[in-house]
């Protein structure tokens, strides 16, 4: 049963935020589940350093997929990347 519950949980977090998701696929080089600027930067190559400050809402240095999710439904990145 708890594995039935873990892959429901997946795909909703996955169809929460399609755009998200595609957009920064595969950009987490290190694994960590956050992404760099520069990591961030693979998928969108015109984000400077000042526009990823934006990003990271609770200044940690990096930018989590509900980050960037925001950033997106914001404006602040194009969700085609």
């Amino acid at each position: 049963m708890n594995k039935i519950a873990l892959a429901a949980v997946a795909v909703a977090a996955l169809t929460a935020s399609p755009l998200a998701a595609q957009s920064v696929a595969g950009v987490d080089a290190d694994g960590n589940g956050t992404f760099s600027l520069e990591e961030l930067q693979v998928a969108y190559p015109e984000l400077t350093a000042e526009v990823f400050v934006q990003i990271d809402a609770n200044a940690d240095g990096t930018a989590d997929l509900d980050e960037v999710q925001a950033a997106q439904e914001a404006g602040i990145l194009s969700a085609a990347g």
